[in-house]
């Protein structure tokens, strides 16, 4: 019987263009620099999207390789599918992939948090493993140009201010 080779480990990014602002201990997504905000990267950026542990929510998991328990295995978009719609089905599987410190992890889906909300991360190029910045908001007054899982998983803000006074 063949045996289907296992897929390169993949997790789903999204390249943008846009600028990365810090305020206080928060992290911004923007088109530009926000005022008085430190400047902590513009121009290309990666961005990844951390499942949750459940019991654990300060440790998250940027998937990037899923094995079903019977064997099967998924990468990249396909694994994010899967994860976000069939992996209730599938406790005892497990998602592969680096944790919000950078660490290599697998941990069965049971343990994840699919409920909470995602965290979004921000890196410099494909090949890192840890993270620039999780991000707290994306502040822009038009979700024009942005991808569909960003919205998602980000709150919007049209800006700073709406933020801040959000209570």
């Amino acid at each position: 019987m063949p045996v289907n080779p296992i897929p390169q480990r993949e997790p789903v990014n999204e390249l943008l263009s846009g600028t990365v602002s810090r305020v206080d201990r928060s992290f911004f997504l923007s088109s530009s620099l926000l005022p008085g905000a430190e400047l902590i990267v513009q121009g290309e950026i990666i961005l990844r999207y951390g499942i949750p542990y459940l019991f654990k929510p300060q440790w998250s998991i940027v998937p990037d390789l899923v094995v079903l328990d019977y064997g099967d295995t998924m990468a990249g978009e396909l694994a994010w599918d899967f994860l976000m719609m069939s992996s209730h089905l599938y406790p005892r599987s497990d998602v592969l992939g680096y944790r919000n410190d950078g660490a290599d992890e697998m941990v069965p889906l049971k343990q994840l948090d699919f409920d909470s909300p995602y965290d979004v991360f921000v890196y410099r190029a494909p090949g890192d493993r840890e993270p620039l910045a999780r991000l707290s908001a994306l502040i822009e007054s038009a979700s024009d140009g942005f991808p569909e899982r960003l919205l998602q998983h980000l709150p919007r803000f049209p800006s700073l201010g709406d933020w801040q006074s959000r209570g």
